[in-house]
């Protein structure tokens, strides 16, 4: 983020500070619960928003090398990145191509060629079948190049693994990310490794859980014995770039600033800042690292969450390693405090006891966030 912009930023969060009013927007919202419950809402999220725009699936430094490969599943579909002997990074459909059984049972590692286990027909890395058992005399006239592994679009940028599972070849990331580009830019990721990941398979519907990192109105209750002594009651600001999000969470630290002059104005030193890519991935940035939250949606009521402590590679040593784990550690405790109440919320739905919830003037993030995901439905 450039420093006018966070010079800006700073500034409007200080006006609000000193009115002693949070950002607020027009009017107060009542969204249905059944965009949370219903099977049908579900289904069509998965094809018109998890299936039709790119996503991240991975961190580059998951496949550092040629031959590594990592399998996952998104948008319900079983995926096999590899990376082949030129560097270039691929996905296909971990899926075999004569009876349909999961190509590669393992999560990660390294290897050329890709043997099903059940009947041994055999793919390299680019996808190309190279062996078929019993191939004359099974399959006579057998054209091996109409059975290469089914490809996924796939693009390397800013550092990340982005898919997009509609297609095979068109996917535009720069296009995606719209003016929020820079910024995902800045953050360097291609520099940073994974310093440790927690995987989390939380009962919430996708939604509930972006909603609750998108408004600071919870934080004085919720983390009451964690971070809530850290940050101010209720203040925070929010902007759009197309589908995404910029959420600044200013820190208590913020209110020394207000006779400083603008070179002394650091928004990574006094806030947090929270980007929301739609529709998957989340990036909260601290001053010395940054946290990565995966959701994968799996059903109306169910999501496997990955939260990936993200430190510079300069920074991965031993000396370092028990740091970086005990942030891992606090943001773990910080953020399940966040999906615990996310199940709560999605266990009571179906109680009867409300009809709808609601958003407060100071929560439009969510109203916003919303009516996106009813966009891209429509």
């Amino acid at each position: 983020m450039d420093k006018q912009t966070q010079v800006t930023l700073i500034d409007e969060l200080l006006e609000l500070h000193d009115s002693r009013t949070p950002y607020l927007d027009g009017d107060w919202e009542r969204p249905a619960l059944n965009r949370y419950l219903s099977t049908d809402v579900f289904a069509r999220e998965r094809e018109r928003i998890f299936t039709r725009r790119p996503h991240i699936v991975a961190h580059v430094s998951e496949l550092p090398g040629p031959g590594d490969f990592r399998t996952l599943k998104s948008g319900g579909r079983p995926l096999l990145l590899t990376r082949d002997e030129s560097g270039h990074v691929r996905a296909f459909y971990n899926v075999c191509r004569h009876r349909g059984a999961k190509l590669v049972r393992e999560e990660q590692g390294c290897q050329h060629r890709f043997s099903c286990p059940y009947h041994a027909w055999t793919w390299n890395n680019i996808g190309e079948l190279i062996a078929v058992p019993h191939e004359k005399t099974g399959f006579p006239g057998l054209n091996r190049g109409e059975f290469g592994l089914k490809q996924i679009a796939c693009q390397e940028y800013a550092g990340w693994i982005w898919v997009k599972l509609d297609s095979e070849s068109d996917i535009d990331v720069a296009s995606h990310l719209g003016d929020l580009g820079p910024e995902v830019l800045a953050m360097d990721a291609g520099d940073h490794v994974i310093a440790s990941t927690t995987v989390r398979d939380t009962a919430a519907n996708w939604k509930i859980l972006v909603e609750g990192g998108i408004e600071s109105y919870h934080f004085r209750v919720a983390h009451k014995n964690t971070i809530a002594p850290l940050f101010l009651d209720n203040l925070s600001t929010y902007q759009f770039f197309g589908s995404h999000i910029r959420s600044v969470l200013p820190r208590a630290t913020i209110a020394e600033l207000q006779t400083q002059g603008d070179d002394a104005k650091d928004l990574g030193k006094h806030a947090n800042v929270l980007y929301t890519l739609f529709p998957g991935s989340q990036f909260l940035m601290q001053e010395d690292h940054f946290v990565w939250i995966q959701g994968t949606p799996i059903s109306p009521d169910r999501t496997v969450l990955r939260i990936s402590t993200m430190i510079p590679r300069k920074a991965d040593t031993e000396d370092l390693r028990s740091y970086w784990l005990k942030h891992h550690e606090f943001t773990n405790i910080t953020l399940e405090e966040d999906f615990v109440l996310g199940e709560d919320i999605q266990s009571g739905m179906s109680s009867g006891a409300n009809e709808h919830l609601n958003f407060g003037r100071f929560e439009g993030a969510l109203a916003r966030f919303n009516a996106l995901v009813e966009d891209a439905l429509n």
